[in-house]
């Protein structure tokens, strides 16, 4: 199948690693479903890009923690459009703070933004998928928070853990029917969440002594979605520069 017949659909992909997969994967020929939720100043550099690359692109708007609006969003545009070949569920917040000073709402919208999104982006996908007997991908965006923990991060940490709980799971389900699943944990990457106090802190840490870039995610995320993976799956792969 020729790159321009495989969809793939990219959660968050307004800014940071999100817009960085959205053009990546344009740049190397894919058709792009590019999911946000209000920022929109993306939009007009992304549709050049696909111009130039003869890709298509789909631009879908809506808030990946509200149910209802993902599946009618995502039913519509597989109905109009067909099938995705690739799912990349990046979408994410932070709101971080002392878990005995932590309150309830920053607790429950972090979770219903990086985890519920899980269920709510994959679940109205996956029967399409499969359906189509054809091999799929799908790669979670999850951290290094999820694995190691984090001070202050108690809400976004139990996010990111849950992602990889649930993607090893889907992994083994959905093994047979030649669709693999994986996920990336970030590390410290240079986008509008991290703060120069964070960048300074950490950096010590980074065996690399510097922060990632986005595109570098970006190029793990094109791994995994590329037939060169097709033998991979269930699998977390670090991209945080040999963090201690």
């Amino acid at each position: 199948m020729d790159k321009k017949e495989k969809r793939i659909l990219i959660t968050g992909a307004s800014r940071g690693i999100g817009n960085a997969i959205a053009r990546t994967l344009i740049e190397e020929g894919y058709s792009v479903a590019a999911c946000y939720h209000s920022s929109n100043a993306f939009i007009e550099p992304l549709q050049k890009l696909a111009e130039a690359k003869g890709v298509n692109l789909q631009l879908l708007q809506f808030d990946v923690s509200n149910r209802d609006a993902a599946r009618t969003a995502l039913e519509e545009d597989i109905a109009a459009h067909g099938v995705y070949y690739g799912v990349v569920c990046n979408a994410g917040i932070t709101k971080d703070a002392p878990f005995p000073g932590m309150s309830a709402e920053d607790w429950d919208s972090v979770l219903r933004t990086n985890l519920d999104s899980f269920y709510n982006i994959v679940h109205p996908v996956v029967m399409p998928m499969i359906q189509s007997r054809k091999p799929g991908r799908i790669v979670v965006i999850t951290s290094v928070s999820g694995i190691n923990g984090n001070r202050g991060q108690t809400n976004y940490s139990a996010s990111k853990a849950g992602l990889i709980g649930a993607a090893k799971s889907l992994a083994v389900e959905l093994g047979k029917r030649n669709i693999t699943v994986n996920c990336i944990a970030p590390g410290v990457i240079e986008t509008d969440m991290v703060s120069q106090e964070i960048i300074d802190y950490v950096k010590p840490m980074i065996a690399l002594k510097r922060i990632g870039k986005p595109e570098e995610v970006a190029a793990a995320v094109s791994f995994f979605l590329s037939e060169q993976a097709s033998y991979i799956t269930k699998q977390v792969l670090c991209v945080d520069g040999g963090m201690v």
